[in-house]
């Protein structure tokens, strides 16, 4: 790996190789069905679906969405994408905040004021040196782990070239960075699952939905909301489960509703809604097993053949171990679910071909791994798991789980290279490790120790919108020296930074990306649309700069092997399955290629092969069976994670609440992706309220404290208060309230958050020491009519610029650039084989990108999942499996 520092020139001429507009690049699908369609249209596909763009004088000025490719567009596609690419929130220009420009040389940079006071507008030199300069001091000064990278996840669009991957390719070239490791979706359950049932489920296909629609029953939705959350895609959304959702549901299928709140997916499958308290599923599952033990409906032949443990659960269960039998009358007290109407529910879960399918909200509450692991008790209790249309699913409301895995590769995109930075942040964190530079902590069995953060490199990811007591995290983040935000909007992760750079949004450069997150039958071509906005660039083209300015841009480019940018796009297409049937240029002429599911795929059932032979296929646990009581979870010691699932009390929910106090929930938007089109005006006015989030609140709860439909309120706690639009319905239960996660924040003058942010009021509260993730879930608030509101919501403007101050050139020689050459030169070695395999091609969904991050039998587990996205062959997959071997936490070495 060379580290020479290429002249301006030879940079500039790369550039032009790299960004130069090639015959391709202009071509348009032309797949719309009018024959007399105005031909200004160029295909692009997002997280919300395939569409052509429809451009006039360079200004995009329509949307037509792929009806072969997705039956049914949403308003996000149809509105957002085209509200958002001109929005008043979009990131014109560099930008500095005030304090940060005038004392960068001193660093009098008065982080305190971080929020409040203005930006000033610079140029693209100015405030790419500024960053250079901010990452060699602290590589200097305070080492490589003492830049945090909150860049996690690839949410920020469908393609290859995200932030997040090319961020990490140039940190990684001088030495790499602190890291994220899980996330906020599903962090417990991908740490717990593994060892119970031997694969994170969370991120994992679902049994065929033609074998469900013939085989099952009653399908049981625990908190679970498939008809929502399969709005949007990680990758490209074509919403292909919808019309198989209504062959299930039409086929005389039973749906059971448990939830807190009615959803959309009751209305569309006519659930039977069973009100529960919030996080208290565990104490059901367990007296639903009491009764099914109770009445001889549990199936021990089963239990022998694929369990183990099965005996110590069974104990807890009837109250052998603690006093207490788990009983339906128990369980009322706890749940709100009358006891008889437990003992209905496990009877017919047990004597009926039953489909459990479990959300991940379940799993974002104080002792949340217990959630989903009650869930599988209970299944294998009953002897479901691994038969045809039975069992259980935690991705049923994901990419759309369901839909037949076409088992073919998809793009390869560019290698982020090895991180020598081996400490981690768990995801949710963040606050934690900021307070608490040095603090050891526990995850997934393994311990680690808070580096001491001084710079926050934030590329494509909100971070601000989606931490949990956003007040204190604010207050944590004064202690960093420099925040750096890349991002194409001022979303609340802007906000809050010193140096802000405006990305390109995807339709401004070209990329390709995958259409079904499970089902992976196509491909997709990303086209560039328009020219970017304003002065903004493409993540690819920002990265690069700072890697020139730092020295390894020929390192980053790969100019040998790609010259220009094109070149990268079509190396990723040629690892798919579709280049051996679709040339490439055709390809990217009709902007989609096929590679279809084999008929097989369409009776594929979870966990079945398991099932059929367990001896020669089994689990990646350690017994490779499911672990009813597992013993290398009971042997960490964790003192809030047992060895089973077993019955806990959270630290705040409606069984300890105060006189007055409400449970809030905050599940997925349904008209966003998270925090993502929150600035569409359109669509803002088809859900706020005066302006703010709407809260759904019971009838009798609204009615107590004098709150009418479509009043503002306040909900509020010791953590902070927001301000929210009251929607009051009989379809929550009395004691819970409902608010969207992923609004943008704002604060008034009171610190009150004007728009509705519910993480100001969610608690940093860890799930538990093993996977330390969080317990979004497990709020309590007060609520309160809200009297006095300062004014309208301003979250959605821009914050104050200065546009017109003079700012002198930055002297090159205060920058002290040529630090880092020697700061790198001696980091690196040589890499074996697997593991320079590993680092270019292979990625899961938020897994560690350290082969010391999960044990063997993790790894073992999700494997078979990687190896194919990889599109690597035997020789390849062998020597990949050497090497997370040989490096996995548990390994002898």
């Amino acid at each position: 790996m060379s580290f020479t520092n290429p002249t301006r020139r030879a940079f500039l001429q790369g550039g032009v190789a790299a960004f130069g507009v090639g015959s391709l690049m202009g071509s348009t699908a032309l797949a719309a069905i009018d024959p007399n369609s105005h031909t200004g249209r160029i295909f692009h596909a997002t997280h919300y679906g395939p569409f052509e763009a429809v451009v006039r004088d360079g200004k995009l000025v329509g949307l037509s969405p792929m009806m072969e490719l997705d039956q049914r567009p949403t308003e996000m596609l149809s509105f957002g994408v085209l509200d958002r690419t001109y929005d008043k929130t979009r990131i014109n220009y560099p930008m500095v905040r005030k304090s940060y420009l005038e004392g960068w040389e001193t660093g009098d940079t008065k982080s305190e004021l971080r929020g409040k006071e203005e930006y000033v507008r610079v140029d693209w030199d100015t405030a790419l040196k500024l960053t250079a300069k901010a990452i060699v001091d602290t590589v200097a000064e305070h080492g490589n782990q003492a830049i945090f990278s909150s860049s996690y996840g690839g949410w920020s669009h469908a393609g290859l070239m995200r932030p997040n991957v090319l961020q990490g390719r140039l940190f990684n070239l001088i030495g790499g960075c602190t890291n994220t490791q899980g996330d906020w979706s599903a962090g417990a359950s991908q740490i717990s699952l593994p060892h119970v049932i031997g694969d994170m489920e969370v991120y994992s296909a679902q049994t065929a939905w033609e074998v469900i629609r013939d085989n099952t029953e009653v399908f049981v939705l625990v908190g679970c909301d498939p008809i929502k959350n399969n709005r949007v895609e990680y990758t490209v959304a074509d919403h292909g489960m919808y019309q198989p959702w209504e062959q299930i549901r039409d086929n005389g299928c039973k749906f059971i509703s448990i939830n807190p709140q009615k959803t959309a997916s009751d209305e569309f499958f006519g659930s039977e809604w069973v009100k529960i308290v919030p996080n208290t599923d565990v104490a059901l599952f367990n007296a639903m097993a009491f009764h099914v033990l109770e009445k001889g409906l549990e199936d021990r032949a089963y239990m022998e053949k694929y369990t183990v443990g099965s005996d110590k659960w069974i104990a807890y269960v009837n109250g052998d171990t603690d006093g207490t039998p788990k009983t339906p009358e128990w369980a009322e007290k706890i749940t709100g679910i009358p006891a008889d109407k437990i003992r209905e529910l496990a009877e017919l879960l047990a004597t009926s071909k039953t489909e459990i399918a479990g959300a991940w909200s379940l799993q974002r509450a104080h002792h949340g791994e217990l959630t989903h692991w009650a869930i599988v008790n209970f299944a294998a209790l009953t002897g479901k798991i691994g038969k045809p249309g039975e069992g259980v699913g935690f991705s049923w409301h994901y990419g759309n789980g369901g839909m037949p895995q076409s088992g073919k590769a998809t793009p390869a995109g560019l290698s982020q290279g090895k991180n020598l930075v081996k400490g981690i942040c768990p995801a949710s964190r963040i606050t934690e490790m900021l307070e608490n530079p040095g603090m050891e902590f526990t995850y997934n069995g393994n311990k680690g120790v808070y580096p001491d953060v001084k710079m926050i490199y934030n590329s494509g990811n909100n971070f601000m919108s989606h931490q949990q007591d956003t007040n204190r995290l604010i207050r944590a983040l004064q202690k960093v020296e420099t925040i750096v935000s890349q991002d194409v909007w001022w979303t609340a992760a802007t906000r809050w930074a010193d140096i802000v750079l405006p990305a390109a949004s995807t339709l401004e450069r070209d990329d390709i990306s995958v259409g079904g997150t499970y089902s992976n039958d196509r491909i997709y071509a990303m086209k560039k649309v328009i020219e970017p906005v304003g002065e903004s660039r493409d993540d690819f083209e920002i990265f690069g700069a700072l890697a020139d300015l730092l020295g390894v841009a020929s390192a980053y480019y790969e100019w040998d092997q790609f010259p220009e940018y094109m070149d990268i796009l079509k190396f990723a297409y040629g690892r798919t399955s579709a280049a051996q049937d679709t040339p490439f240029e055709e390809f990217w002429e009709k902007g989609y290629a096929w590679q279809k599911a084999p008929q097989e795929a369409r009776q594929w059932v979870r966990h079945g092969d398991f099932y059929t032979d367990p001896e020669a296929t089994p689990l990646h646990t350690r017994s490779g069976k499911i672990e009813m009581f597992c013993d290398t979870i009971a042997e960490m010691g964790i003192e809030d994670m047992p060895g089973m699932p077993v019955w806990l009390e959270p630290h705040e929910y409606l069984g300890n609440a105060k006189e007055g106090q409400l449970h809030v929930v905050s599940p997925h938007p349904w008209f966003r992706l998270h925090s993502q089109m929150g600035n569409s005006e359109r669509l803002r006015d088809l859900y706020m309220v005066q302006g703010r989030e709407p809260v759904r609140i019971n009838r009798q709860d609204a009615e107590a404290r004098g709150i009418a439909d479509g009043d503002l309120v306040e909900l509020y706690n010791d953590r902070g208060t927001v301000i929210a639009g009251a929607v009051v319905s009989d379809d929550i239960m009395p004691g819970v309230v409902s608010i969207y996660e992923g609004g943008w924040p704002q604060l008034d003058s009171k610190g009150r958050c004007n728009s509705g942010l519910v993480n100001f009021l969610t608690s940093t509260q860890r799930s538990s020491g093993l996977s330390q993730a969080t317990t979004a879930n497990t709020c309590l608030i007060s609520l309160r009519k809200c009297e006095d509101p300062e004014g309208p919501n301003m979250a959605y403007d821009k914050p104050p610029i200065l546009e017109d101050v003079e700012i002198g050139a930055v002297d090159d020689e205060k920058l002290g650039l040529d630090r880092i050459y020697d700061l790198v030169a001696s980091l690196y070695a040589s890499m074996e084989p697997g593991e320079k395999i590993f680092y270019e091609r292979c990625t899961v969904c938020h897994g560690p990108r350290d082969p010391g991050g999960f044990t063997q039998m993790q790894w073992k587990g999700i494997l078979p999942s990687m190896f194919p996205r990889a599109g690597l062959d035997e020789a390849e997959m062998a020597l990949v499996s050497d090497f997370l071997m040989k490096n996995a936490s548990d390994a002898v070495n």
